[in-house]
């Protein structure tokens, strides 16, 4: 039997995105946000309402960065989740957190964060609070890499479970994708 939620966006996993700005004295900012996602194979996407000091940082600058929170980072992206750079201007500051300069975009590499995608804004539409970001570079901490990839049980992303406000680690690969059409199980 099924039961009814009614409109509820409940899909899993949800990545935990931390977007790193300047504001407008330089300064870094922060901010969790819990809706985004690949655009296409060079964008992403990411659901932001006009309040938040990050729109406004993203609007003034056209660029932004997108980290992925892990394990390590969960208090931290937690804090830049509670916290609003509106009313506090030493929000980055006190999450403990470290950035530098990308080389990119004219935003900061969050580097407590082992993937970090750096972006030029596409598009904002203030009515939908769609913002779309083009790509220019991806970096990722070779603390995370297996044979030159990405891997999950080293990255320890985690994910946050819209239904009943918690995060979740993202850990096991269960299957390999494009196998025509056989799942290949692997343990990691």
């Amino acid at each position: 039997m099924r039961q009814n939620f009614g409109k509820k966006p409940l899909i899993y996993p949800q990545p935990v995105l931390i977007i790193g700005t300047y504001n407008a004295d330089g300064t870094v900012n922060a901010m969790n946000a819990a809706w985004g996602a690949v655009g296409d194979d060079h964008q992403v996407f990411l659901c932001l309402s006009r309040e938040h000091k990050t729109v406004q940082n993203i609007l003034d600058r056209k660029a932004f960065t997108v980290q992925i929170a892990t394990l390590d980072t969960l208090v931290a992206s937690d804090y830049v989740g509670i916290a609003t750079g509106n009313k506090d201007p030493e929000k980055f500051e006190k999450s403990g957190l470290h950035a530098e300069k990308s080389a990119f975009v004219d935003a900061p590499v969050l580097t407590d964060y082992p993937i970090s995608i750096e972006c030029t804004l596409v598009s904002y539409e203030e009515e939908h609070c769609h913002l779309f970001g083009d790509i220019q570079n991806t970096s990722v901490d070779e603390s995370v890499l297996t044979d030159g990839k990405v891997d999950p049980a080293k990255l320890q992303a985690i994910s946050f479970d819209i239904a009943n406000a918690n995060y979740l680690l993202v850990k096991e690969a269960v299957g390999k994708a494009f196998s025509d059409g056989k799942v290949l199980t692997k343990k990691v």
